[in-house]
């Protein structure tokens, strides 16, 4: 297999029977991209684990080569993710920028492929948080799109063969790579906030060519950021937006032109923002974040009109925001998680959790889970009635990477392991 890194997989009984759970539809991919199908972080798969720990409640577990901060993604029977070994070419040190491929079933390696490589001479530095291999992929259609920031994007096929790769978009970059891409019809979108000359730009999902490179006109001094644009929909016609350092714009993505923009004091913009009941939520990030409220839709600079609350109790720097229903979950870095009534900013309830926060939560069944960075999933029931702990379930190893979700599963990856959580599938007899 080409590019093969050997992978130790341990497989761990399951708690309790394992039943047969229905074979995906042929050709779906249930968690195609950074925060699920809608990029909103609701997963529609059921009967998900609420419980485990390091040897309780596994399906599997396989060891991953390198170190990446980039969140699983799962197609038609197979789990992605980026990487970057330390490998020297030549005699000179650098590393392997690499996709790997494993069976959704087994956790047998499908195929591990090296797309760039990148000398230690010419790489940058990288926030202690961060890695080479932070953005997440995404599958559309049998094909898988990868993205490393500054060093390149390239799309594969599901046999691990490289259809297509470009570094034209390269950036001087700030403690490295981190937004993911999205995609609509055509177009590969996603942002390039470095040092300077900050861009949004967009790629032609077949062949990777440049189709549109907006510059990103803003004030800030410190201008990097690394945020993942959000699709939505305004009155029938499809916008992208996306934050950067001092401003958010919404943009055509078929010609990159700025429709609409808010501009805020804030910078190292991460959260994805979330929409829905026609309001676009975000957080504002470093120093001081601020989560804003945005009507969506309007034309030119919307500042003084379109802002319908703000919020500065528990605003997050990382994690992203996530809306079930009326109430929208905020996550802060340290831990507190508060409960707000979406259409007012109204706070409901506040609770710390404890621990350290850089995934964003994810919402399945009635539960919210949130991963800390020291490997404690706390699970606490979606309600505006006070926090309900449901459970915390702790793997004891370091994690920054979001959830993925596929059938009974939940997919999570650590410093060194990816795990699957919940019952391992049996064929059906």
């Amino acid at each position: 297999m080409q590019g093969h890194v050997s992978l130790a997989v341990w497989f761990v009984v399951a708690i309790g029977f394992a039943c047969p759970v229905a074979a995906e539809r042929r050709g779906v991919a249930p968690w195609p991209q950074f925060l699920g199908p809608t990029g909103a972080g609701h997963a529609e798969a059921t009967h998900l684990p609420l419980e485990w720990g390091p040897d309780e409640n596994i399906a599997w577990r396989a060891e991953i080569p390198g170190e990446g901060w980039s969140s699983p993604v799962i197609g038609d029977g197979y789990v992605i993710v980026t990487t970057a070994v330390e490998q020297d070419r030549d005699g000179e040190p650098g590393r392997s920028l690499r996709v790997i491929s494993l069976d959704l079933g087994s956790a047998e390696t499908l195929w591990n492929v090296e797309v760039f490589h990148q000398p230690a001479a010419s790489e940058p530095t990288i926030h202690r948080k961060n890695s080479h291999a932070s953005p997440t992929p995404l599958i559309h259609e049998g094909k898988i799109y990868v993205h490393f920031g500054h060093q390149g994007t390239a799309c594969l096929n599901e046999r691990g063969e490289i259809l297509w790769k470009t570094t034209e978009l390269a950036y001087d970059p700030v403690h490295g790579n981190g937004g993911s891409p999205a995609l609509v019809e055509n177009a590969l979108i996603f942002s390039g906030d470095g040092r300077e000359n900050p861009f949004v730009a967009a790629l032609d999902r077949d062949t990777g060519d440049v189709l549109w490179r907006t510059p990103r006109e803003s004030d800030a001094v410190k201008k990097f950021s690394f945020c993942t644009p959000c699709v939505i929909d305004v009155d029938g016609r499809t916008q992208v937006v996306s934050p950067g350092s001092n401003c958010v714009g919404g943009y055509d993505p078929r010609t990159g032109e700025e429709l609409w923009r808010v501009d805020y004091e804030g910078y190292s913009v991460v959260p994805r923002p979330v929409h829905g009941h026609g309001l676009i939520f975000m957080s504002t990030c470093y120093d001081s974040p601020i989560v804003l409220a945005i009507r969506a839709g309007g034309r030119g600079n919307v500042t003084d009109t379109h802002v319908a609350w703000t919020l500065k109790r528990g605003a997050p720097h990382t994690p992203s925001p996530l809306l079930v229903g009326n109430e929208l979950y905020l996550l802060s870095d340290r831990g507190i998680s508060t409960c707000v009534d979406a259409l007012s900013g109204e706070i409901h309830w506040q609770e710390r959790m404890g621990g350290n926060y850089s995934a964003s939560p994810i919402y399945a069944e009635g539960h919210v889970y949130c991963l800390s960075e020291e490997g404690n999933t706390t699970v606490f029931r979606a309600t505006a009635e006070g926090f309900q702990l449901v459970s915390q379930n702790d793997l004891n190893e370091r994690s920054l990477a979001s959830f993925a979700v596929a059938e009974r599963a939940i997919f999570l990856r650590t410093a060194r392991h990816l795990y699957r959580i919940g019952e391992h599938d049996r064929p059906s007899p």
